[in-house]
């Protein structure tokens, strides 16, 4: 009898402890879990170019980067709504957000660009572009920021290292982020990024971007990189 009332009185005490260490866990999350549930955390997904502005074209197949960065920027959406986010995607279909395509309609297509950020109001902006360079050596993905904005780029240097991890197990080098002077890094305040998902001027990139794998990892990449960021930058 002893020994049967003191299994009981362990096996409470043991019941006690795992509630208490469970509430513990739960106070120690981060506070960023807390708010990517209260359906405030807005993203802004930017497919870049579109319409009768392709971009560069792929070396090998003449793939348009404008096909490219819509069908990862569906990915990252994807991506970015299962891990609970409210994505709002600027381009949704290949034409572009110039109406006709007369004179000024690239400044047209900017300006919707920043308008619908500016209504948006979200936590940060990713504009996925690809990459094109004089030597086909040269690949990887590679993230530009606002250096006048801190949280650009940190947000860069962060979605760097997820880029070059992913790129590492495909025989790449690792590459910088770097500060840019684009018009969609500087359009709007809020923390923003072009995101050069690879090289179009290299095989081996232009063959992995082509690739729904490729697409669905690089918005794996992107994802995690995203909450990596917000969990130190909520305020």
């Amino acid at each position: 009898m002893k020994k049967l009332f003191f299994a009981c009185v362990f096996g409470v005490v043991l019941m006690f402890v795992s509630a208490v260490g469970l509430c513990a866990q739960a106070l120690a999350l981060p506070q960023a879990v807390g708010a990517f549930d209260d359906g405030g955390m807005r993203i802004v997904v930017d497919a870049g170019h579109g319409g009768v502005d392709g971009g560069v074209s792929g070396i090998d197949t003449g793939v348009k980067e404008s096909d490219v960065n819509l069908a990862i920027s569906y990915c990252v959406k994807e991506k970015l709504e299962e891990l609970g986010f409210d994505v709002t995607m600027t381009r949704k279909t290949e034409g572009g957000l110039y109406g006709a395509p007369t004179k000024g309609f690239k400044r047209r297509d900017m300006e919707q660009r920043r308008e619908i950020i500016e209504r948006t109001a979200p936590v940060l902006v990713l504009s996925i572009h690809q990459n094109f360079y004089s030597s086909r050596a040269v690949r990887g993905g590679q993230v530009f920021y606002n250096a006048g904005n801190q949280k650009s780029a940190i947000l860069g240097k962060t979605l760097q290292t997820y880029l070059n991890e992913l790129y590492k197990t495909a025989g790449a080098k690792a590459r910088e982020a770097k500060a840019g002077e684009y018009f969609m890094l500087q359009c709007t305040p809020y923390p923003t990024v072009i995101v050069e998902c690879g090289f179009l001027s290299n095989g081996a990139d232009e063959k992995l971007l082509c690739s729904d794998g490729w697409k669905n990892r690089l918005a794996e990449q992107i994802g995690a990189g995203v909450l990596a960021y917000l969990s130190e930058n909520l305020a």
